[in-house]
């Protein structure tokens, strides 16, 4: 599989804080790499380093197989970025805004080609209206629009839902997905909204404290082996006790909110519910968990919940 990037031993030091720490990923060609970590974890400083807007205190960054330090220029016209929320003139239309930034990057663009990036965010209809009548949502496409007038081959994307409305939020997906799957376009996406970069995803990336927490494509990340089963009891702690002396014991896992959490196929699921009505355990509920946000909570959480079996 062909490398779109390549990022090796990162690590970005700001005085006494360690932003990024030792951290080395790859994306590769195609996919749309959903780059998830809460706040504070270092995404955006990642993804400012790409972008060459801050420099690393150490380690190597390759993008399309050439050195970013060396290559810069080179790379950077293959690149196309929205950070946070893009900055654009309210007072000038879509039509002006997209030519204006054309000019200011050194590239010449016909009528038709700027009518064709306002079509392919949904913003054709709108093309002379002024930019401070447009919502959140609009202003975030007209953004991306600006970031795709040269035709990039990487996208990178940073928070691009921030403050959107419901429908902004699908607006947003559905044109990452029309990038990809019509155009070929290699996607990073930062995002906190769990759920979107779920239904988008290829392949993820998980930080924490600048650290790379785990990598790699969504379905693997989703094994049925690994579901987090969530059992709430009418005692917890008399429960727990229960499930150490029983065949469960290895397949328990930290605490989160009160709850017991086993890790196990989830075909195994009715043998665990029968074990615990045979143990007494007066279930009040027993939840399969196996969605993105469940998978975040339990690898970024060891350190905000007590390893109760272990006390």
């Amino acid at each position: 599989m062909q490398s779109v990037i390549k990022v090796t031993q990162l690590t970005k030091q700001f005085k006494n804080l360690t932003a990024v720490d030792d951290l080395s990923f790859t994306v590769n060609k195609g996919d749309i790499y959903g780059f998830l970590g809460q706040n504070g974890a270092g995404k955006s400083t990642t993804i400012r380093m790409l972008l060459t807007l801050i420099a690393p205190t150490s380690g190597e960054i390759e993008l399309f197989g050439m050195n970013l330090k060396q290559h810069r220029s080179e790379i950077l016209r293959q690149v196309g970025a929205v950070v946070e929320k893009p900055d654009v003139y309210k007072y000038l239309s879509a039509y002006e805004n997209v030519s204006l930034f054309a000019k200011l990057s050194g590239i010449k663009v016909s009528h038709q080609v700027i009518m064709n990036q306002l079509e392919m965010v949904g913003l054709a209809s709108r093309a002379k209206d002024t930019v401070k009548t447009f919502s959140q949502g609009m202003k975030q496409r007209l953004g991306i629009g600006i970031a795709l007038v040269h035709n990039p081959q990487l996208i990178i994307l940073d928070e691009p839902t921030n403050g959107l409305d419901p429908q902004g939020i699908a607006d947003i997906r559905n044109l990452i997905l029309r990038l990809s799957k019509e155009m070929g376009k290699t996607i990073v996406v930062s995002s906190h909204l769990l759920s979107e970069i779920e239904q988008i995803a290829s392949r993820l990336l998980i930080i924490e404290k600048g650290k790379k927490l785990v990598e790699g494509n969504a379905n693997e990340l989703f094994d049925p082996a690994q579901t987090i089963v969530e059992i709430e009891t009418v005692n917890n702690q008399l429960t727990l006790h229960k499930l150490l002396e029983s065949e469960w014991k290895n397949f328990l896992q930290p605490q989160r909110n009160h709850s017991l959490l086993i890790k196990l196929h989830k075909d195994k699921i009715p043998e665990l519910h029968k074990s615990l009505v045979l143990m007494d355990a007066q279930v009040i509920s027993l939840q399969p968990r196996h969605s993105l946000e469940d998978y975040f909570l339990q690898i970024t959480s060891n350190s905000q919940h007590v390893q109760a079996f272990t006390n």
